[in-house]
């Protein structure tokens, strides 16, 4: 869906990401649309949420900005040592869950959740890729949702079933009925 970059931020002296969706999804996706799912982000100021610096369009190109993490995401960890021990699962489960009970608490679900969204940051859970978020209470208002009533984002191989069929009850309320 995009190309991350390592840059340095001249201003502050410091590594960034620069995520750069590809041309395709940006044209399917649209700027405004974008922009909206970005402010979203933006808006999550958590300890296990990776933030948002600054995002843009440049020549056509849509991007945001992150802090670089200098560490290694849950599936290099997985493919590198293999089970976790049930001590280090439930560290990690928690500290994910605490992320999205935030989002879910500001009306955002990730609907991306997977190892490579995952990273490791001074033995601490970061989750990043809020940019595919639905704003649950947005979509109830508005018609003109983020996400297209109907449509699929996401991983597949982690995908919900409901999100799957384009059940256009995805969100916390199918979340919390089950």
């Amino acid at each position: 869906m995009a190309t991350v970059y390592v840059a340095r931020d001249l201003r502050h002296d410091r590594l960034v990401a620069v995520k750069v969706l590809k041309p395709d999804l940006a044209r399917a996706l649209g700027a405004e649309r974008f922009l909206q799912e970005v402010r979203l982000s933006a808006q999550l100021e958590h300890p296990h949420i990776l933030t948002l610096i600054d995002s843009g369009e440049a020549d056509g190109f849509l991007f945001y900005v992150m802090p670089y993490i200098e560490g290694h995401s849950l599936r290099e960890k997985l493919n590198r040592e293999g089970e976790l021990s049930i001590e280090e699962a439930v560290h990690i489960l928690r500290e994910i869950a605490d992320a999205l009970s935030y989002a879910h608490g500001k009306g955002v679900v990730h609907r991306d959740v997977k190892p490579d969204n995952v990273l490791f940051s001074g033995g601490h859970v970061v989750v990043t890729d809020f940019g595919i978020a639905k704003a649950v209470t947005g979509a109830a208002r508005d018609e003109a949702a983020i996400t297209t009533a109907g449509s699929t984002l996401g991983t597949p191989a982690y995908t919900a079933p409901e999100q799957a069929v384009a059940d256009k009850q995805v969100g916390l309320a199918a979340a919390l009925h089950r």
